[in-house]
């Protein structure tokens, strides 16, 4: 699709600040202060079609970031609008206590057959901070049903995130999600990140993984007989500004939870579904050569309905889940939700999977990433930038703190719009997760209204670095 041409039935002129006023009257908007919303307004979205959003008035967006990193294969998606017709015309939701249906044990074995039937059993759920929630749950009433309810700590890494509910909040280190409930939290250990931003001079990533592990090691040698479980974004801390990690750090949790009797639960809610690269992002995690390992417990959302329905699950082992099975109710794990399992939403991830196997996606989705990394290289040469990193199809680069002014995140949101993007950053960090849809031409596009974007937003202040320095290759992409 030629990216500068519009696709056909543009949405009819319409007044955007009418659904604009109305929404600010009476919808509490997520992750949003809402008294800054007279200076950022929301978009009003008319209709999506492939990459691209359509406002009320008719202008159009690049999904840059998938909305939220659900959307894998664009908006209104001919494939999976048919599998949710056909569905919806059959049977759209049943309650999952005391009933099946085909979409959920359908995508329960599909799950599985790809972990190599490693993670035998799905558990679904509606949020990504469900899934950490029922995954720390599992875990603690595993060890009680063992005769060692005492392992009941869990442990997270420095700057991660897993979720605004309370228990998946408590393993969560982002301030400003986190401190307004700390009295409410249980106590979590934390450790140190294996961010790759952090390498001293000279050293590797796999080496600050090697030093983040370290911590690990000390932390399980003390408490490992009241620890139930470690909680790790695979590869890509997401909201941490997508801190990029070397696959060794992963590996070598794996091999501490073995040696100290730890559970290993992998949030893949944000990296799976191949924004990693692979489809499970701990399929990372073997070196090359080696058979595959695998986590006690995958937490999955976001990608897997598409973009499409609310959807999550969890998939653990099956020795975990025997300790389950008993006579007595009360050592059976009764976590419920009334849509558990819906219907729809299932067969929307069953469309997904469909998708992966017949198109190749990650094997395509290798050249997208390739042609999107070319584009963006120049930026490595921007002395107003740092850290310019990639993984799979998930790219970043930090503005630096000197350039960056107040409010730059809202400030280049707002000016991204103006360039035909819809784009949020964290913090300094600029990011890009789009749909599995780009080509070189858009990824050229995309590159140049990226750098105008910046160009529009950055001071223009004289750097005080050596131009040369931005240009060390960042240990994140090594």
């Amino acid at each position: 699709m030629d990216p500068v041409a519009s696709p056909s039935m543009p949405a009819p002129p319409h007044d955007p600040s009418d659904l604009q006023r109305r929404s600010i009257a009476h919808v509490w908007h997520p992750c949003t202060q809402m008294q800054r919303l007279h200076a950022a307004p929301p978009l009003p979205i008319a209709r999506g079609q492939g990459p691209w959003l359509y406002d009320t008035a008719g202008q159009r967006y690049f999904d840059a970031n998938s909305s939220w990193w659900v959307n894998l294969f664009g908006h209104a998606d001919a494939g999976i609008n048919a599998a949710l017709r056909e569905q919806l015309d059959t049977l759209p939701h049943v309650m999952l206590a005391g009933c099946t249906h085909a979409p959920a044990v359908e995508l329960a074995e599909r799950l599985s057959a790809l972990t190599g039937g490693v993670l035998g059993h799905a558990f679904y759920a509606s949020d990504g901070a469900s899934a950490v929630e029922i995954a720390l749950k599992m875990s603690f009433h595993a060890w009680r049903n063992q005769g060692r309810p005492a392992k009941r700590e869990f442990v997270c890494v420095e700057h991660g995130y897993h979720g605004e509910t309370l228990g998946a909040l408590a393993v969560t280190d982002v301030a400003v999600f986190r401190d307004a409930y700390d009295p409410l939290l249980m106590r979590a250990h934390r450790v140190r990140s294996p961010d790759a931003r952090q390498a001293r001079t000279g050293e590797t990533a796999a080496e600050v993984a090697t030093r983040a592990l370290e911590e690990v090691r000390r932390l399980f040698e003390d408490r490992h007989e009241h620890i139930a479980a470690f909680i790790v974004e695979p590869l890509v801390q997401c909201a941490a500004g997508m801190a990029m990690h070397d696959a060794t750090y992963l590996r070598g949790l794996r091999a501490l939870c073995d040696a100290y009797e730890i559970h290993l639960i992998a949030d893949e809610i944000a990296v799976g579904c191949g924004r990693s690269g692979s489809f499970f992002a701990f399929e990372q995690a073997a070196a090359n050569g080696e058979a595959p390992i695998w986590p006690d417990f995958i937490c999955l959302s976001k990608g897997i309905s598409g973009g499409y329905l609310p959807l999550s699950l969890v998939l653990s082992r099956d020795a975990i889940y025997r300790v389950f099975l008993d006579d007595e109710v009360a050592r059976g794990f009764l976590h419920s939700h009334s849509y558990t399992g819906n219907a729809l939403a299932c067969r929307a991830a069953l469309a997904v999977l469909d998708r992966f196997e017949q198109d190749d996606v990650l094997a395509r989705n290798r050249v997208r990433a390739a042609a999107l990394s070319t584009a963006l290289a120049p930026l490595a040469d921007d002395v107003r930038l740092e850290h310019l990193r990639q993984r799979g199809m998930i790219w970043a680069v930090d503005v630096r703190e000197a350039f960056a002014g107040e409010r730059f995140a809202e400030r280049f949101h707002l000016a991204g719009r103006r360039h035909e993007l819809l784009i949020r950053p964290i913090g300094r960090s600029v990011y890009l997760m789009p749909p599995y849809l780009v080509d070189d031409e858009l990824a050229h596009w995309l590159a140049e209204r990226l750098r105008a974007t910046l160009d529009e937003v950055l001071e223009t202040q004289r750097s005080p670095w050596n131009p040369d320095a931005a240009a060390t290759p960042d240990p994140a992409t090594a």
